[in-house]
């Protein structure tokens, strides 16, 4: 079909990949005619139980970003509100539609049956679906063994350059963007998110290689030194305002920059870079999960696992008590709020706060894992997913981890100031008593003006009873007839070639062999 420009109208379906550069479908449709820009507000996503204001904010602004960049290019972002098939249907009755190019998208649930709807409306119309991949993510793979080529091919690929200019369709008029409002959004505790813009993840780039990133291997664990030196990439990355594959590639070209000059001459040190570059690396990895197993989004990888999920309801007290930061460990306390507040925390802490509703609470990791979703304004439901069934042991093919809740905050907030920040109500208390406030008698409790169980919670569980209960419970499942097999057969769908069963930290591993070897021979030195 033509329009009156005598162009072909080629449709970009924009969903979770809101840039012009190094966009695969924005790039082949350029040069096949035509184009319309198309983002569709889905109101049926926004009422999901994974999705936020804050979410929307952070699009919102990538959209607002992305539409002003088309606008330069020559075709202004059409933004529409409602569900994708029957806009098509209006759009295409309006203006016959000769293809519609998209990015693959790994999401969530809603996403996937959506997909397939639109797919069976451009096989009912005959209107040709170009999907083109986006990440080092593999659609029907087969062999995980096969995967780490084919992410490779992707990854280390050049990137595709911003068309030159774009032909627009004049019969197609732009609409505002909704408001959260008009999505039926409501305000949830961050009122301003990170922004998910392209000048947001190109000024944190920026700031890391020019020295922010220098104490980045050191400080990442820690929800107090990580707000300031981690990259801080992964809300423009989950709007896909920039791509992986960018963002490697200019680590991988930075690091020959700075590789060139001495050590003393560099704003931080290259192993600063190579564990960045090793972190975007899992990116890939884990989304690849959700991919060839969208059950992961609500059922436990280990069926063995899944046979024992309890049940937790919605409403359930513990549940809201862990949310809102109300289980009387303060640093547990602390990083929820901060969460709350921020939509942000670092990766070790969400590891942590995931943990501590799952083993320590005994709460389903579905329903955690939601409230979390909607939590974090960088919600990738590829990494998501795959993450909170890992840290609540569900897998069987990694070693589980029970964190210590006082322990953390000692080794992480040494000195109290985050614990201190987000829980006002403990400013007076003695450092050495910070974590562990039950242990203080009343006189200490009278000097720190507090009451517990009034000004502060008590504490929601006897956590070392809880780690031992989880720990034998977990033991208990692993005892089970055919649980081995089963593992296997989950590490065979999903398991990191890099590394076996149980094995988290290959790294880890071959310093310790290292180790062992250095060790024999120097006892056969003393043997001699």
């Amino acid at each position: 079909m033509v329009n009156g420009t005598g162009a072909m109208v080629q449709i970009v379906w924009f969903k979770r990949d809101l840039r012009t550069v190094d966009h695969r479908a924005l790039f082949e449709a350029s040069k096949a005619g035509a184009v319309l820009p198309l983002y569709v507000a889905e109101p049926g996503y926004w009422r999901q139980p994974d999705t936020s204001r804050r979410q929307w904010l952070a699009i919102r602004s990538a959209l607002e970003e992305l539409d002003s960049r088309l606008r330069q290019l020559g075709a202004a972002l059409i933004t529409r509100v409602g569900d994708v098939v029957q806009i098509l249907d209006e759009i295409h009755h309006k203006q016959p539609v000769s293809a519609i190019h998209a990015h693959e998208e790994t999401g969530n649930g809603f996403t996937f049956e959506r997909d397939k709807a639109v797919r069976a409306w451009c096989r009912q119309h005959a209107v040709p679906l170009h999907e083109h991949r986006q990440f080092g993510v593999v659609r029907a793979l087969k062999n995980r063994n096969d995967w780490g080529r084919f992410h490779h091919q992707q990854i280390t690929a050049p990137t595709l350059p911003e068309p030159a200019r774009l032909i627009a369709v004049p019969t197609m008029a732009a609409q505002p963007l909704p408001t959260a409002q008009q999505l039926g959004l409501h305000p949830d505790g961050c009122d301003s998110p990170q922004p998910g813009t392209r000048a947001e993840a190109l000024a944190l780039l920026d700031s890391f290689f020019a020295g922010r990133g220098a104490t980045y291997r050191r400080a990442m664990s820690s929800p107090l030194s990580g707000e300031q030196a981690c990259s801080r990439l992964s809300v423009p990355l989950s709007t896909g305002a920039i791509s992986i594959r960018e963002v490697l590639h200019l680590c991988h070209q930075t690091r020959q920059r700075l590789a060139a000059h001495p050590q003393p001459a560099r704003p931080l040190p290259l192993t600063a870079l190579d564990s960045l570059v090793a972190r975007l690396h899992w990116h890939c990895h884990f989304i690849q999960k959700l991919e060839s197993e969208p059950a992961l989004e609500w059922r436990s990888q280990h069926p063995l696992h899944e046979a024992r999920r309890p049940v937790t309801t919605a409403d359930d007290p513990v549940l809201e008590a862990w949310a809102t930061g109300q289980t009387g460990f303060p640093f547990v306390d602390a990083c929820m709020r901060s969460l709350v507040a921020t939509g942000w925390l670092n990766f070790r802490m969400r590891a942590m706060v995931q943990a501590f509703a799952s083993y320590h609470l005994g709460l389903d990791w579905r329903v955690s894992g939601l409230r979390l979703a909607r939590l974090f304004t960088d919600y990738e439901p590829g990494i998501h997913w795959p993450q909170v069934q890992m840290q609540s042991g569900q897998t069987g093919i990694n070693t589980p981890r029970i964190y210590n809740p006082v322990k953390q905050g000692h080794d992480q907030d040494p000195d109290g100031i985050f614990t201190r920040r987000w829980v006002p109500e403990l400013a007076q208390v003695p450092i050495a008593f910070l974590q562990e406030p039950w242990r203080m008698h009343e006189t200490m409790l009278d000097r720190a003006s507090l009451v517990l169980g009034k000004d502060y919670p008590m504490r929601i569980v006897d956590h070392e009873t809880a780690a031992r209960q989880a720990r034998a419970h977990l033991t208990e499942i692993r005892r089970q007839a055919g649980y081995r097999d089963a593992a296997k057969q989950v590490y065979a769908r999903h398991g990191s070639r890099k590394r076996t069963i149980g094995n988290d930290n290959p790294a880890k591993q071959a310093a310790e062999q290292r180790q062992r070897r250095e060790g024999k021979s120097q006892q056969l030195l003393f043997d001699l």
